[in-house]
């Protein structure tokens, strides 16, 4: 649509990056040397770095670190334990337990390595080992609960969900974003616009003003004529000095999207102006792909989905959690070998089927009551997900063909409005070459002419009502490429 290689021209000077898609434009109402800021180019600004922009992309990397954490459960781990005793010059004990546990993922299965080295006169029996030391290899099962689904799988579980929640986050963000940028981008279009058709009416009533008096210095016009078109100017400046205020507020609204790449605020240049409108109609087969992608890809529909399929790992754990607890703890046992002796396999102390150390732990509460209430919370929490989620469809479908009706009717308000201003120049021309033959007033031709400017500030505001409805569909259907195109 716009060249892409001017942007330099004052970009720079104001700290943005070099970035395509500035054009000069020359127009009586304009300055001479202005430079065309296409919407465009100002979405992909916002983009590359606007602050919440970025905000929204560290979303990815917080559950990341989620999952890491979440990981964190199967990470091996070492402990060790030391106690010694000694009074009145005698060693009643010294104990030195370590065990490295190493836990997998199968099954919530924990290998685990240890050994033990406690000597002294007033140790415990079954504390007595080699004096080398005892190792063991040896395995903790879960038979009952925790074998097909425990605590730290379902962590890990949910943490990867939850980097889906954060895409959805993501994109909600950064639609949200877009979607504020463009209806300011496009406030800022219909401000300027204003102020171009306030600023072409002023000075057209002012050098009708100076025409007249010329004429009535002359003795052509009434004296009278020159003072209604004195009121006319200064009406018409009044109008004037308000637009350009509206402008230059509208003008700081756009500034405060725009930033450069090291996250600094910069100013939109004083030459920039909005880009030209021109209508583009969307078809039916527009609102069924936006229907069909707000339906899988909205990001309110995300979340729900995610939510969704957290509450289901969290329902199949807590139907694991019904069941018994019962963990089988097996170890093969073994002297310690010393360093300066060569480990004997032969030997009655190797590590062999007869050295074992064996257990089980089992834990049933009776009633049940806190797992079964849990289950049944989880349960209900899931439906209620369920029911959002249909709603949200039906609310995000309703509201995605309302946004389009209304679409539809802004365009055909803005062709009804040209046609209207058409008409109205037809009417004011003719009312001129009444003036000029002496059959009219220029009471009636000043009417014509803020008749005019009227209706050609409503066909502004219709065309920035559109182009605001246009962002408001695209965003109610989930997505921002609109804003990007």
């Amino acid at each position: 649509m716009y060249p892409f290689g001017r942007l330099v021209f004052g970009l720079l000077c104001y700290g943005l990056m070099a970035a395509p898609g500035f054009s000069r434009q020359s127009d009586s109402a304009m300055q001479p040397d202005s430079a065309v800021f296409p919407a465009p180019v100002f979405y992909e600004l916002i983009r590359q770095n606007h602050p919440l922009v970025k905000q929204a992309d560290l979303f990815g990397e917080e559950a990341r670190q989620v999952l890491v954490q979440a990981r964190g459960a199967f990470d091996p781990k070492l402990t060790s334990f030391y106690d010694r005793k000694e009074f009145g010059n005698q060693l009643y004990y010294e104990r030195w337990q370590s065990k490295l546990a190493v836990p997998l993922w199968p099954g919530g299965i924990d290998l685990n390595i240890s050994y033990d080295r406690n000597t002294g006169t007033y140790l415990n029996p079954e504390e007595k080992v080699p004096a080398s030391g005892l190792s063991g290899v040896g395995i903790s099962v879960p038979v009952g609960q925790g074998l097909l689904m425990d605590t730290r799988r379902n962590a890990v579980r949910q943490a990867r969900l939850v980097q889906n929640l954060a895409e959805a986050d993501r994109l909600k963000l950064i639609n949200k974003t877009l979607f504020d940028a463009a209806k300011t981008y496009w406030e800022w279009f219909l401000a300027h616009q204003q102020q171009r058709l306030l600023t072409e009416g002023h000075e057209l009533a002012e050098r009708r003003f100076r025409a007249l008096r010329e004429r009535a210095l002359l003795g052509d016009a009434a004296i009278i004529d020159t003072t209604e078109a004195l009121i006319t100017v200064q009406d018409r400046l009044v109008q004037r000095q308000q637009a350009e205020v509206e402008e230059q507020n509208a003008r700081l609204r756009v500034s405060s999207f725009l930033w450069n790449a090291d996250g600094q605020p910069v100013e939109l240049p004083k030459s920039a102006i909005p880009q030209e409108l021109a209508l583009v109609t969307l078809s039916e087969a527009t609102l069924q792909s936006l229907l069909d992608r707000a339906a899988q890809q909205h990001p309110d529909l995300l979340k729900l989905d995610v939510k969704t399929r957290q509450l289901s790992l969290e329902e199949r754990f807590r139907r694991a959690m019904l069941q018994p607890q019962i963990v089988l703890n097996a170890s093969m046992l073994s002297r310690t070998p010393t360093a300066d002796v060569s480990y004997d396999w032969t030997s009655y102390y190797s590590l062999r089927p007869q050295n074992h150390k064996i257990g089980v732990d089992f834990v049933f509460p009776l009633f049940l009551r806190k797992e079964r209430g849990k289950l049944r919370e989880v349960q209900v929490k899931n439906r209620q997900v369920g029911l959002e989620r249909q709603h949200a469809g039906r609310l995000i479908t309703n509201t995605v063909q309302s946004a389009y009706n209304q679409l539809q009717t802004l365009a055909q308000q803005a062709a009804i409005q040209e046609q209207t201003i058409r008409n109205q120049q037809l009417l004011l021309r003719a009312e001129q070459q009444k003036f000029e033959l002496g059959e009219s007033s220029l009471f009636l031709v000043n009417a014509r002419e803020s008749k005019l400017i009227d209706l050609r500030v409503k066909g502004e505001e219709l065309k920035t009502k559109y182009q605001k409805a246009v962002a408001e569909l695209y965003f109610v259907a989930g997505t921002s490429e609109q804003a990007g195109s």
